[in-house]
């Protein structure tokens, strides 16, 4: 089983457990919290397993750290759902893993009485076709609105957006290591290799 929770990023000379939207939320006693090495710069990753996360904290870090944060859920180290906003009030959102998205955001019909009669049929797999392309439809979009975020975030990028799009749909075995991908095709600066 992989990683389920979320991956928050964002600039601060303070750890970002520190920020009130941590500090005002009651974590439950299993709630995991692992600090990824910091990249130069002051930005940080928090991985945060059994989360305490909800999405209105973005704009809380936002305000505290005083430059654009991004989250992103990941669901069993699958699929990701980046979302990022900057101090502007500009947001974005994009999936890492296009394939494993489409099957988890597709709905059962409800003329199916039986799921298991739906799986290995041809009406399954055009279903998932159409969901797939309809993600693969944004995917333009998402690419050029993250290069915006970038470069509001003070990064002096030179990403293209074909290569962003083409990263997005990517599959990887782990949602984590796209994620870590992403940031490093926007030009974030590079986390010391240990």
């Amino acid at each position: 089983m992989g990683f389920s929770g979320h991956l928050v990023f964002a600039r601060s000379q303070r750890p970002l457990l520190e920020a009130p939207a941590f500090a005002d939320s009651a974590p439950e006693p299993d709630v995991e919290a692992h600090e990824w090495p910091s990249r130069p710069g002051g930005w940080q990753t928090l991985q945060l397993k059994n989360g305490i996360w909800e999405y209105e904290m973005l704009s809380g870090l936002v305000e505290w750290t005083g430059a654009p944060a991004c989250v992103a859920h990941v669901s069993d180290s699958s699929i990701a759902l980046v979302t990022g906003l900057d101090t502007e009030g500009h947001h974005w959102h994009a999936w890492l893993d296009l394939d494993n998205a489409a099957s988890a955001l597709l709905k059962t019909p409800e003329d199916v009485d039986d799921e298991s009669e739906w799986f290995n049929t041809p009406d399954l797999e055009e279903a998932l076709a159409r969901k797939r392309a309809e993600l693969d439809a944004e995917v333009p979009t998402n690419a050029k609105l993250a290069l915006a975020w970038a470069t509001a975030a003070g990064v002096r990028t030179t990403a293209e957006q074909h290569h962003i799009e083409e990263l997005l749909r990517t599959h990887s075995t782990f949602a984590e290591d796209l994620f870590a991908a992403l940031l490093d095709e926007l030009d974030f600066p590079e986390a010391p290799r240990s």
